[in-house]
């Protein structure tokens, strides 16, 4: 076979992305740990215990065999990796930081890598290295768009979630996941953003009011409906910073009909699990599994976050039923499926600024969610550009796999995991750049002031409700207009 090897000029070109060391020197922040009270010299012990458990009662074993076997160090997926084409280490590269576990694999969990480190004398892990690991594997996004050019097929983003996992276990996480996870499981609300059920209740009667004035018709947002088809759980922090969204949300269903509800017993759709443990990403589930049962509901209907709608979708069966798991779907895939159904009408008038489209990772990476938002979007928005490259090519945000929610490596963020997706996002032009999903608006949000890009981050369904025509609303043109005459 063939392999076209790129070179680092040619990478830069592709990303438009810059890489001035004296940046890259200062941006590297190092992660807050939540740090278990123990010795330090017990630590390569606890890791190992903590990983021989994972692999007794996982499967992930089998895949662990399955790459030290096939292990490819060509680095062909740096060509993929936005990171490490921003920073040009060589402890960015993918294979590389993967290497890292599965050395720890090979040597203490496999027949010849136990008798080959008696034999040398090989004492095996350490705390240096433990501490390299976790390092190593906050600096990546877990955008898993490298496996699209491993020639192996080795699914570094698993790797690195496995790597999490144990650390986790061993009391090694960020501290701004660990406080928003413990809310979620033990706290009084709850949730991750630590939202109590007055002022959910309050601030979804403030929306329903607002949009009665403005549009002039009532769209509820309804609460405890037994019954109802769809349990809407949006990430917990859009009913906190983005209201267009759930105005949006709402708006949709004001138009079709459908029956939904928020559930007060639950309403949360972020699971931080998916970044950092399986314990955390099945209780999580187990609570919104709690909640459609308490309520009777037909349907999971996850609102625009994409690791919210990732880890209900992959893993709500694993952990809540199998085959007899509720269903879950994205809204995205709602509202696309009735606009089709030609139950929702859209004002193709409305939005006449220039829109870009940017793909959450957990959501378009495995082709699941890519043309739906796309075929909306071109319905109603005059002008329309695409980002190159785009779809499950797409370049991340820079702030996935749980890396948005660890603020003091902001800098980083933005100067290096997110500098790509920044100048993507510039030589379009747009003045909005629709994001469906709570992380990739933060983390774009941030990139646009940290990068000087003037773009706004929006979601789909904040345009939505600007375009959806109801029969008996106000017009916003004519109301715009008897404005100007007076």
């Amino acid at each position: 076979m063939q392999i076209k090897v790129i070179t680092g000029e040619e990478r830069e070109k592709a990303f438009a992305c810059p890489k001035p060391p004296e940046v890259i020197d200062k941006q590297k922040l190092p992660v807050r740990y939540h740090v278990e009270d123990f010795d330090v010299k017990d630590r390569p012990q606890r890791f190992l215990e903590a990983f021989a458990a994972i692999l007794k009662h996982t499967n992930y074993r089998l895949a662990l065999d399955h790459y030290i076997r096939v292990s490819a160090k060509c680095s062909r997926c740096t060509t993929n990796c936005q990171v490490y084409l921003a920073t040009g280490d060589d402890d960015d590269i993918p294979c590389k930081r993967s290497e890292l576990l599965l050395s720890v694999y090979r040597r203490h969990f496999t027949i010849a890598g136990v008798l080959k480190g008696r034999l040398t004398g090989n004492i095996g892990l350490t705390d240096e290295h433990i501490q390299e690991i976790a390092d190593s594997f906050w600096n990546c996004t877990a955008c898993r768009r490298c496996i699209l050019e491993c020639p192996m097929g080795i699914d570094h983003g698993m790797i690195t979630h496995l790597g999490r996992y144990i650390l986790s276990e061993i009391g090694i996480t960020p501290r701004a996941l660990v406080v928003s996870t413990r809310e979620q499981l033990l706290g009084a609300t709850g949730n991750t953003s630590a939202i109590p059920v007055p002022a959910l209740i309050d601030t979804l009667e403030f929306l329903s009011e607002d949009m009665e004035e403005e549009k002039g018709i009532e769209i509820p947002f309804p609460i405890d409906q037994e019954g109802a088809e769809y349990l809407f759980l949006p990430a917990v922090s859009d009913f906190m910073m983005e209201a267009d969204t759930l105005m949006g949300n709402a708006a949709v269903f004001r138009a079709t009909g459908d029956s939904w509800t928020v559930g007060t017993g639950y309403y949360d759709g972020i699971n931080y699990g998916l970044f950092y443990s399986d314990h955390v990403l099945e209780k999580v589930l187990l609570k919104i599994k709690a909640e459609a049962e308490r309520l009777k509901i037909k349907k999971i209907l996850i609102g625009e976050c994409g690791h919210a709608s990732r880890s209900a979708k992959f893993f709500y069966p694993a952990y809540c039923g199998g085959k007899n798991a509720l269903p879950v779907i994205n809204i995205l895939e709602y509202t696309h499926q009735v606009w089709k159904e030609g139950r929702l009408k859209l004002d193709p008038n409305v939005i006449t600024e220039r829109v870009t489209y940017h793909d959450p990772c957990n959501i378009a990476r495995p082709g699941w969610i890519v043309d739906q938002p796309r075929e909306l979007l071109k319905a109603f928005c005059r002008d329309y550009v695409e980002m190159t490259p785009s779809g499950r090519d797409n370049i991340c945000c820079g702030g996935g796999g749980g890396t948005v929610s660890i603020d003091e490596i902001r800098p980083y963020r933005t100067a290096i995991g997110g500098k790509a997706k920044a100048e993507q996002i510039r030589a379009t032009g747009a003045k909005y750049c629709v994001a469906p999903c709570a992380n990739c608006k933060k983390q774009l949000k941030e990139l646009m002031e940290d990068n000087n890009v003037d773009c706004e981050i929006v979601g789909l369904h904040d345009l939505l409700y600007k375009a959806i025509i109801f029969e008996g609303a106000k017009n916003p043109v004519n109301e715009e207009e008897k404005v100007q005459d007076k």
